[in-house]
């Protein structure tokens, strides 16, 4: 009795063989439930970088000049600061700031606030030497 049960289970696997078409339905579903991962990761890239400033342009580091330039671009920022004080963008996150340097060494700090709370800084330093010839 056995032997002939193990056997009618045999045939009726044998008979439940994948068809071309539920081969196709299986690999359709696997390659759309990774395009909505791959669509959401996407989408998250600006989650996960978090701030970010770049300065176009750097001054030197040692200027004759007390008023230099401060230019730059930032991306997913809702906050930007300049030595405390709040500076803005335009809608391509390009910002253009001037920035007085004191007599000697001055340090300038950026920092940049996202929606999420996380934040950002760059520091440079600059030295001020007036043209002096003796």
């Amino acid at each position: 009795m056995k032997k002939k049960t193990i056997i009618k289970i045999m045939k009726n696997i044998s008979k439940n063989t994948f068809t071309i078409n539920s081969a196709l339905r299986i690999v359709f579903i696997l390659a759309c439930f990774g395009l909505i991962v791959w669509y959401s990761l996407f989408q998250a890239r600006y989650l996960i970088e978090g701030p970010r400033i770049t300065l176009i342009d750097e001054p030197s580091a040692i200027n004759n000049e007390q008023i230099i330039t401060i230019a730059g671009t930032t991306e997913n920022i809702t906050r930007l600061s300049l030595n405390g004080r709040e500076i803005y963008t335009n809608r391509a996150g390009v910002f253009n700031e001037s920035l007085v340097l004191e007599n000697g060494y001055t340090i300038m700090t950026l920092k940049a606030k996202d929606r999420y709370g996380r934040t950002t800084s760059l520091s440079k330093s600059f030295v001020y030497q007036t043209d002096t010839i003796n």
